[in-house]
């Protein structure tokens, strides 16, 4: 019994134009039939010859891994996915940034890799009450690494645990590690990557992602760092939130919210701002875009008009999301196939845009506001954490990015800020319920069409041809 995948052929373009006359319903009958007939012949040739359902590209490098070397203590990981396209990358444990994943590339089936990200990491998690009566900074002040990150079980982990050496920074034994599996790396499915119902060469195909992740515990929370590479190419970055609720942190109605007896746990913040450094290529050579749609104020036959227009980015700069927008790093001297510049996009999504604490402190920017939802710098060797900075190259973003506005993007690193109001629940004791924020990396003309394409699609790239259209309509 055939299980595989059938290959569909198109129809000759002679016996399309002959269905144009057609009435529809007849042609839908005609189709089907010719449709049938092509599917009894490849059933037999599939018989006679062997499965040969996938494109000539899928699978073709699918035990791909880049040329990657981990400076010890960091480890090599690599793991293949359901397009073909092979992530590599080193990870490792930061004392204060927790799980640290640097040298990031990625190899589409049957290319050569593409380095996409130089390093990784959450750079600040601060923590404000809305009582004003407490406010952490849990990167700088505890730190995700050390004796703050948690040995994973199988209960918490269905994947491989990986193990690293962890210096026992908590706990006084300076200059002591101990080595733990802290790491989860698990293949999750993803759901359905696509569904064309395209008449002669429908496809349809699930997809999977790669998931690294670990557990820190700061107070009374446990937060999991998470990173899931996606088979199209994709980056998906998540801190969610367990633990238990701050037994010390109760208060009015007005501040927090009804859990228990008549008692109102605290509401309060979780602003979480990450670093990445970007490679895309290499190191420099890079430059930054800001995308929006904007109304016109004009309508056309059936909906209002919308003008796209990018904008780049030539110096450090921060920025606020609003509705269609998104951001791109890109380097323009390396091209796909259809000669365009390679680039992630940042999709933020909708988030609870804040103000941090510290920067409205501390800051010797000009203006009200300073909050931010991207931020572009060059890269600087001290300029790592989002607030609360060490040394004497700015204290966080906003001045990280005044000391460089007269600089030109080029080796570029993004912050990317998100935060999450926690109002708590009475379903919150105990434990809470794992809660999320985050972003997307999205891959922008990384390649010129998607890794895994199904047979019968690998001629549409750009405006299809009127053979293709007719089929489409009708």
């Amino acid at each position: 019994m055939i299980t595989t995948p059938i290959h569909y052929f198109r129809l000759p373009a002679r016996v399309g134009r002959l269905l144009l006359g057609i009435d529809t319903e007849v042609k839908r009958r005609l189709t089907q039939i010719a449709a049938g007939a092509l599917s009894l012949l490849i059933i037999v040739t599939a018989c006679t010859q062997g499965d040969s359902s996938h494109s000539g590209r899928q699978g073709d490098n699918e035990q791909a891994v880049a040329d990657v070397s981990c400076k010890s203590p960091k480890q090599k990981v690599s793991k293949s996915l359901s397009s073909g396209a092979t992530w590599t990358m080193c990870w490792g444990v930061h004392p204060d940034f927790g799980l640290t994943l640097s040298d990031i590339y990625i190899t589409p089936p049957g290319e050569d890799p593409i380095r996409v990200i130089d390093t990784m990491s959450t750079s600040q998690l601060e923590v404000p009450y809305d009582t004003g009566e407490r406010l952490t900074s849990d990167i700088t002040e505890s730190g995700f690494g050390g004796r703050k990150m948690k040995t994973l079980t199988d209960d918490a982990c269905r994947g491989d645990i990986q193990a690293a050496s962890i210096p026992k920074i908590g706990d006084g034994s300076y200059g002591k590690s101990e080595t733990r599996k802290v790491l989860c790396s698990e293949v999750v499915d993803e759901g359905l990557a696509y569904h064309s119902s395209d008449l002669v060469a429908p496809a349809n195909a699930r997809k999977n992602g790669w998931q690294l992740s670990t557990v820190s515990r700061v107070g009374w929370y446990e937060y999991v760092s998470q990173y899931t590479f996606g088979a199209d190419g994709s980056i998906n970055v998540q801190l969610g939130a367990t633990g238990d609720l701050s037994p010390v942190d109760y208060t009015d109605e007005e501040h927090g919210w009804d859990v228990g007896d008549h008692e109102h746990a605290a509401s309060h913040s979780h602003n979480a701002v990450w670093r990445i450094r970007w490679g895309l290529g290499g190191t420099g050579g890079m430059s930054a875009q800001q995308f929006d749609a904007d109304e016109t104020g004009e309508k056309g036959a059936e909906s209002p008009k919308l003008t796209g227009k990018l904008t780049d980015l030539d110096h450090p700069t921060t920025a606020r999301w609003q509705n269609r927008r998104w951001w791109r790093v890109l380097n323009p001297n390396l091209l796909n196939d259809d000669g365009h510049p390679i680039s992630y996009q940042i999709d933020v999504g909708k988030t609870d845009s804040f103000e941090f604490v510290d920067d409205a402190e501390h800051s010797h920017t000009h203006g009200d506001d300073i909050g931010y939802d991207v931020g572009f710098t060059n890269h600087n060797d001290c300029e790592l954490y989002a607030t609360k900075n060490r040394g004497d190259c700015g204290r966080g973003v906003p001045e990280f990015v005044e000391d460089g506005k007269d600089q030109t993007l080029d080796d570029v690193v993004s912050w990317v800020a998100v935060g999450f109001h926690h109002v708590p629940r009475d379903e919150e004791q105990s434990p809470m319920e794992m809660h999320w924020q985050g972003f997307t990396l999205l891959p922008r003309d990384l390649t010129a069409q998607r890794f895994d394409l199904p047979k019968g699609h690998e001629g549409v790239n750009g405006v299809p041809d009127s053979e293709w259209n007719q089929e489409s309509i009708n």
